[in-house]
């Protein structure tokens, strides 16, 4: 189902999951603040278990931890494009009746094994932000296998009308039925997103490849940690996150980062946690040691170039500048 946008898609799906006021869902900081606002426009508390420092993803153990009477869903994050352990998180879900919404928009192509990301759980989201894999400009997707939520998800994004225009030939009638709004899609995006589509898997494998270079790079690099991988799985590599051993170096993140800067290498940071972001501490009291493995991972994390028009002699110069500011940054 196509939406306006990953945020409106994220909206979506929480809203037809039946998610509303006095409600609990369990999501990860370590994300983009959408992943945790959409349960906020419904009206629903948003509850911050911590992540398994190895993948950087979703902890499930830390999941159960946080369940409580009032939880109605998990929403795991696929970070960076790497997929979360769904087979303990279904287990741990399905036999307490809670609905899984999988955030995808770092995960178009992921698979586990032969299952591809957007088949797994009830409600899984894709964003088409012009940073993503493919885009429409702007746009996102909710896929699911259960006719009712997919009924639901398109009297959503239409102002709750029963029907869509190519199913009133015969009638001009254009019931609400429920409550919704307006996230379509428009059809130019929707042309330029099939036109992207026959990209992916080209995009895909370019992404694997600079990716490949990054671990192969740095994997005798004792001040840097690489990015995560999980043997069994398609990682989409959507960024390239590596981390950095501070305690093997004598300058900080910030400055290691405006050193990259300087040597014209666009790094990024992705992200500071959800939960750390003054609205969040403000409104429900979250604050930093509640989720501490995803607060060390984000304090040490610089995000590197990642995208299929980089060449080779790109990889190799981003490979060269972080040499270069790591001998330099070394105790």
């Amino acid at each position: 189902m196509a939406l306006s946008s990953g945020t409106a898609a994220l909206h979506a799906a929480a809203h037809v999951a039946g998610i509303q006021s006095g409600d609990e869902v369990i999501t990860a900081p370590l994300t983009f603040l959408a992943s945790a606002n959409c349960l906020l426009y419904c009206g629903a508390t948003p509850v911050f278990a911590d992540i398994d420092p190895a993948s950087l993803n979703l902890d499930p153990k830390s999941v159960e931890e946080k369940l409580s009477p009032r939880t109605r869903a998990v929403l795991p994050v696929h970070f960076a494009g790497l997929p979360c352990d769904m087979d303990r998180i279904h287990a741990m879900a399905r036999p307490r009746n809670l609905i899984v919404i999988e955030d995808a928009a770092h995960a178009l192509g992921a698979a586990i094994g032969d299952r591809p990301i957007g088949g797994l759980s009830e409600l899984t989201t894709f964003s088409f932000h012009p940073v993503k894999h493919i885009t429409t400009g702007e746009g996102g997707m909710v896929t699911t296998n259960d006719a009712g939520l997919a009924g639901r998800l398109r009297r959503f994004r239409n102002h709750g009308i029963e029907r869509e225009v190519r199913q009133r030939q015969a009638t001009w009638r254009q019931d609400m039925v429920t409550f919704g709004v307006n996230y379509r899609l428009t059809d130019l995006q929707s042309a330029l997103g099939l036109s992207q589509l026959r990209r992916l898997e080209a995009s895909l494998k370019r992404r694997e490849e600079i990716a490949a270079q990054y671990q192969a790079a740095f994997a005798a690099t004792p001040e840097i940690r690489m990015a995560p991988t999980q043997p069994g799985t398609r990682h989409a590599w959507h960024i390239y996150p590596l981390r950095l051993n501070t305690d093997r170096l004598r300058e900080e993140r910030e400055t290691i980062f405006h050193a990259l800067r300087a040597e014209n290498i666009g790094v990024t940071v992705h992200y500071l946690p959800v939960h750390l972001h003054p609205y969040y501490q403000e409104r429900f009291g979250t604050r930093r040691g509640m989720c501490p493995a995803a607060e060390a991972a984000a304090d040490q994390m610089l995000t590197l170039p990642l995208f299929p028009r980089m060449t080779d002699g790109d990889v190799a110069d981003v490979v060269a500048a972080v040499g270069k500011v790591i001998q330099w940054a070394r105790r």
